[in-house]
């Protein structure tokens, strides 16, 4: 099952749970050097941050104050060029797109957001994920829901000067963060038993999820193949996450501050496509949002072959590459191209838009890509 013609040949996601405590901890200092050791505090959301009922500032207001990362901006990006580069080692899809377009691009391109999902329950939810970036002076923004599929995600932006960097990637503006989770208690007792499991027995793992994501692990044990089947019975954001955990699910490109023709979603799209990529095809291949201002588009994911604990070795989904473009609200639509920041430009994202952009790791899209 979920497979396609573009699988990665790396070798399956490794557990947390089977690597000794110095040998994790060695891994992880050879990623990143760090001044000063890592303390709880710094993976734990105040009640502040856990507050979902306190009004937010919009892009435009946090554009006219100045603020700047919150601790190591050095270190800070530096575990999310590592989370990437566990991306782009397991999607060679994304790697491909994103060489492509710095080949166009001069070797210049911004990321919109990147995308986590979780499990919420037993602290494994979007508080997690979200600590890390809170730590380092991002601000919660919205709450989306996702009925249909018993999710909820809440979205971040970054420090409002952070928008302003020059570099490409990772080291260029830092990108929005946006965190789903899986409403487990609205799941079968048999899919909710299976959740509680892995994540229980993977101990106080929920407060390391940005470091197991820099480095590629799982922080619970492998599931069996049986277990795995059941989730994507019933969920399949369920079964990607118990198999990939805390990887990054996808990057964005922000199109609109590309510099070519293919600021142009539209063009870009053609581009990918004209270069035999697939994109994601659930309710047409570019999502529009009702007010016309946001547009996105994505591939569809890439496969990975995974090992289960019970010795069946089988293709599983991995992540994809987003596309995204934010056209210039209607109130600043007489500014001078050269005027126009990031934030006169529709912000947020689109609950019908991402329902769609979460099919790109379904069974029924990549089924379209290949055998």
């Amino acid at each position: 099952m979920f497979r396609t013609t573009k699988c990665s040949t790396v070798s399956p996601l490794i557990s947390l749970g089977r690597i000794s405590a110095n040998s994790s901890k060695s891994k992880f200092w050879s990623i990143i050097s760090m001044k000063e050791s890592f303390s709880p505090r710094h993976l734990s959301l105040t009640n502040e941050h856990r507050s979902l009922s306190v009004s937010f500032s919009t892009l435009s207001e946090l554009g006219s104050h100045k603020s700047s990362i919150q601790g190591g901006e050095d270190f800070f990006r530096g575990v999310l060029e590592s989370m990437q580069s566990v991306y782009l080692n397991r999607n060679p899809t994304a790697k491909a797109i994103l060489d492509l377009v710095h080949s166009v691009e001069n070797n210049s391109l911004c990321y919109d957001h990147l995308a986590f999902r979780t499990f919420g329950v037993n602290g494994y939810g979007i508080d997690s994920m979200a600590s890390f970036f809170l730590d380092y002076g991002y601000t919660p923004r919205e709450e989306l829901r996702f009925p249909g599929k018993k999710l909820r995600a809440l979205w971040f932006s970054p420090p409002a000067d952070s928008f302003s960097g020059s570099g490409s990637g990772i080291y260029g503006p830092l990108p929005r963060i946006f965190i789903s989770e899986l409403l487990v208690d609205q799941m079968s007792q048999k899919t909710q038993e299976i959740i509680r499991k892995y994540t229980e027995s993977s101990g106080n793992g929920n407060k390391y999820a940005a470091l197991a994501s820099s480095l590629g692990l799982l922080t619970w044990e492998k599931p069996s193949y049986s277990e795995f089947q059941q989730l994507a019975s019933e969920s399949e954001y369920a079964a990607w996450t118990l198999v990939n955990g805390h990887a990054l699910n996808h990057v964005t490109i922000s199109t609109h501050r590309l510099k070519t023709h293919l600021r142009d979603i539209k063009k870009l799209n053609q581009f990918i496509e004209e270069s035999g990529f697939r994109l994601n095809s659930e309710g047409g291949v570019l999502k529009v949002s009702p007010d016309g201002l946001l547009q996105q588009s994505s591939t569809v994911a890439d496969s990975v072959s995974f090992q289960f604990s019970d010795g069946v070795t089988e293709s599983v989904p991995c992540s994809y590459i987003e596309f995204a473009e934010r056209l210039v609200l209607p109130q600043y639509k007489n500014l001078p191209e050269t005027e126009i920041k990031e934030f006169h430009r529709r912000d947020g994202f689109e609950v019908a838009s991402a329902d769609k952009i979460f099919e790109s790791t379904s069974k029924e899209q990549l089924s379209r890509v290949g055998s």
